[in-house]
């Protein structure tokens, strides 16, 4: 997966692009006659009309006058956000702490009755414990983020947690083995943290498979990621946060999920892994 943009991104730019560019049309414009208009070099036109450059809010507005149909340019802005929206660099989300980070994924949590979750890095954080989620944030924290609200930030990933005990919300987990021995935090932080995936594992609405490290495979490890529902799918890379809402890249990650899932010990045998780690632990 790219690190600065998916398909997602580029198709959704591409349809703010093609809007644009028929808006021109309608008017009976061409590209040099809209640039002489708006007051812009030819190219500049060229450039946002074939999606190779993101207009601004002001050259939106700039455009629709020129065009006659001031009253598209609102509309238009409000689908230039939304695609802004699907990439986000973490100094731009995190810029004012890491609480509003997390509370800003509430809302879609509470309106997901299906959760997908595969982590090759950490546990997920719905089924974090206290302890655990401090040291990730504060990891976090620490590597990228200036304001310290990670007492804060805590408090919220864990009233979040809620969701997965209200309504009739299902929930499908996978973490790779290594994830049960990334050394993260002290010997009782993991302790913990295990113990409660044990207990999680045991609720009804709740399905965890943990991926064994052996040979055979027949999929390997790739970046975290959360489905929601069949809707929107979110990936956590090292520089960004990608929202993904196009069906046809949803459906690959779906069907990631299912290939992994396929590799995955349950039950029994994803509890004795786990012991195991904890018997690592001593």
């Amino acid at each position: 997966m790219a690190t600065s943009e998916s398909s997602s991104v580029r198709a959704a730019r591409q349809v703010l692009a093609d809007r644009l560019r028929e808006i021109c049309e309608e008017a009976g414009l061409d590209g040099k006659q809209l640039a002489q208009a708006c007051g812009w070099h030819p190219s500049k036109v060229s450039r946002i009309s074939t999606a190779k450059t993101s207009p601004s809010p002001q050259d939106v507005r700039a455009w629709c006058s020129a065009c006659g149909v001031e009253d598209q340019a609102d509309d238009l802005i409000a689908s230039l956000k939304a695609v802004e929206g699907m990439w986000i660099q973490w100094r731009r989300m995190e810029r004012t702490g890491l609480r509003r980070a997390q509370e800003s994924v509430l809302p879609l949590f509470e309106r997901t009755q299906r959760f997908r979750s595969y982590s090759s890095w950490l546990i997920p954080g719905l089924i974090q414990t206290y302890g655990y989620t401090e040291n990730v944030l504060r990891t976090v924290q620490r590597r990228r983020v200036e304001i310290d609200d990670v007492a804060d930030a805590v408090a919220v990933r864990m009233e979040r947690q809620r969701v997965m005990y209200e309504g009739n919300r299902r929930f499908a987990f996978l973490v790779e083995e290594s994830v049960l021995q990334n050394g993260l935090g002290d010997t009782d932080t993991q302790l913990e943290q295990l113990e409660h995936l044990l207990r999680v594992s045991s609720l009804p609405n709740v399905s965890l498979g943990v991926l064994p490290m052996r040979l055979g495979r027949t999929r390997m490890p790739v970046e975290g990621f959360w489905i929601y529902d069949s809707a929107r799918v979110n990936v956590e890379l090292v520089s960004g946060y990608l929202t993904i809402t196009q069906p046809s890249e949803i459906k690959m990650y779906a069907d990631a999920f299912a290939d992994l899932a396929e590799n995955a010990a349950y039950g029994a045998k994803a509890r004795a892994l786990i012991a195991d780690a904890m018997n690592a632990l001593g």
